[in-house]
């Protein structure tokens, strides 16, 4: 007998969305945010824009985030803590991981989180999870990898495949709370008109990431 999705009612939900200023932190939380007004949830905002306007790649000062919070009522403050974390690269943990409910579900690309990228951001070994003392269930993906396995029919070159990643997290957050993607697709096609390859390519990335949480049973 396959296994029934269990479906929770969640009064009030805080995302925080985080990783290098050029990983697409904003856009993604800003989709999130237009899905879930659409679906009636009042919404409150948080764009945090890195220390460091010209920080390097994986540098601790160059992360990004956007923190949504989402409520069935009224919604009067951006929510203290989150309940989903989504962490780009090691940096963007180390530095985001405060603002993590003891009951948070954290999702992280490993494949930013390879010995370069602990160096850059400070860590010590090469057990970031442990290292920081994680105990919330950690969504581990290869986001980077599955999103170039997505396109790799596209044409596009690698860099314009990863700059799809974003939209990888933003279709898994979308699968953790039954978000409609029709709502992401028509903004994206609005967004990139004069670019419709690149709209079908984040579109196609969404829908990727919304399967591979359908398919490994991810929760909150």
């Amino acid at each position: 007998m396959a296994d029934e999705m269990i479906v929770k009612e969640l009064d009030q939900v805080v995302v925080r969305f985080s990783g290098d200023s050029g990983d697409g932190m904003q856009l993604a939380g800003n989709i999130f945010s237009n899905i879930s007004a659409t679906v009636g949830n009042d919404i409150s905002t948080f764009p945090d824009y890195p220390a460091d306007i010209r920080a390097p790649q994986g540098s601790l000062t160059g992360v990004s985030g956007f923190q949504v919070h989402i409520g069935a009522g009224k919604v009067f403050t951006l929510g203290d803590k989150c309940d989903v974390l989504v962490a780009m690269n090691a940096a963007a943990l180390k530095t985001q991981y405060k603002f993590a409910k003891s009951t948070a579900c954290i999702i992280i690309d490993t494949d930013c989180f390879q010995k370069s990228d602990l160096d850059k951001a400070a860590f010590k070994t090469d057990s970031p999870i442990e290292e920081m003392g994680i105990k919330q269930d950690v969504i581990a993906a290869p986001i980077s990898q599955m999103v170039k396995d997505c396109l790799a029919d596209t044409g596009m070159d690698n860099k314009s495949m990863l700059k799809c990643r974003n939209m990888f997290a933003l279709g898994l957050v979308c699968w953790l709370f039954n978000r409609d993607l029709a709502v992401a697709e028509n903004f994206l096609r609005e967004k990139f008109a004069k670019k419709p390859q690149i709209a079908e390519a984040n579109i196609k990335v969404i829908h990727a990431g919304y399967d591979y949480g359908h398919n490994t049973h991810a929760s909150v």
